[in-house]
């Protein structure tokens, strides 16, 4: 038994008979605080099959499968920090609350001995890195977690390019579920080529052999936002370009231009951001419950 992990008997009792779990992060409760919409997400995986698991840190404990007492303790609480990877040692010691993000989660859930997780869009390589060195700790955490993430690729704000190039460098594999190009969160698709795969079960084959074969890292099987909710991408990038330069303006540098280009979009679009967002939470939580049988099926037969 794991003293650092609060594993639910629902998640435990799955994991122990080898069904299929879906790990899920805390910190999008905090960002739209509504127990309804984390509701909606685990629905969505668990109508796939698996069973969610949504992390956080509370009480000096390693959460894995928040119960609803404690999802309302997110929605109501105020100045509930999010914590990456790096941040887990110290929200461990100070015994509150902390709401996990994609590194953070990853590292929980892999500890747990859970082998897939799902969220909206990664963070990637930042717009302007190559003067700002910014970079989102969930691409080098992909190198050092064994586990299956399934996104609808990098932040819109992100470099999609750049974001590319580093996972190639890395050697993370990067699938794309019936599409060629890597999606680009609230866009379908950026310009840039990933593997396809049309069928999850060979997406699991896929999975199971890399880590068979190279060890323990980080798969992203990424799956683009429905069309009828996805925001035009050349639109977009008027938006951020026109914001770039505003920053240039306004002498915003480093890593205060992604958050001036996060509140530049979200302006730019009303609400049609937050729409296509949740739309887009929705519909990787059911794929990657759908992987999870497949991956499930694929580990017990070995």
């Amino acid at each position: 038994m794991d003293p650092l992990l609060e594993v639910s008997e629902e998640v435990a009792t799955a994991l122990a008979e080898r069904r299929p779990v879906v790990a899920l992060e805390s910190s999008l409760i905090t960002t739209d605080p509504s127990a309804e919409t984390a509701s909606l997400i685990e629905k969505a995986v668990r109508d796939a099959g698996a069973v969610p698991a949504t992390v956080c840190v509370a009480g000096g404990r390693l959460v894995v499968g928040m119960s609803d007492a404690v999802i309302e303790r997110f929605t109501t609480a105020k100045g509930i920090p999010k914590i990456s990877a790096r941040d887990i040692g110290s929200a461990l010691a100070g015994g509150g609350l902390g709401a996990t993000t994609v590194a953070g989660t990853i590292v929980i859930a892999e500890r747990a001995g859970i082998e897939v997780f799902t969220t909206a869009g990664i963070g990637g390589v930042h717009r302007r890195a190559q003067e700002s060195f910014d970079i989102s700790a969930d691409l080098l955490q992909f190198t050092r977690t064994r586990i299956t993430v399934v996104s609808g690729g990098a932040k819109s704000i992100l470099d999609p390019k750049l974001t590319a190039e580093y996972l190639e460098t890395a050697g993370v594999p990067v699938y794309g579920y019936r599409t060629d190009k890597l999606p680009a969160f609230v866009v379908r698709e950026a310009d840039v080529p990933v593997t396809r795969v049309d069928d999850l079960d060979v997406a699991a084959r896929a999975v199971d052999f890399h880590w068979e074969v190279n060890g323990g890292s980080t798969v992203l099987l990424t799956a683009p936002i429905a069309a009828q909710d996805a925001l035009d991408g050349d639109e977009l990038e008027q938006v951020i370009a026109r914001a770039l330069e505003e920053a240039d303006r306004a002498g915003i540098v480093g890593n205060a231009i992604s958050p001036y280009l996060m509140k530049a979009v979200a302006k730019s679009t009303g609400g049609g951001i937050a729409k296509a967002g949740r739309s887009l939470l929705l519909s990787t939580a059911r794929v990657a419950g759908e992987f999870a049988v497949s991956l499930s099926a694929v580990r017990a037969g070995r």
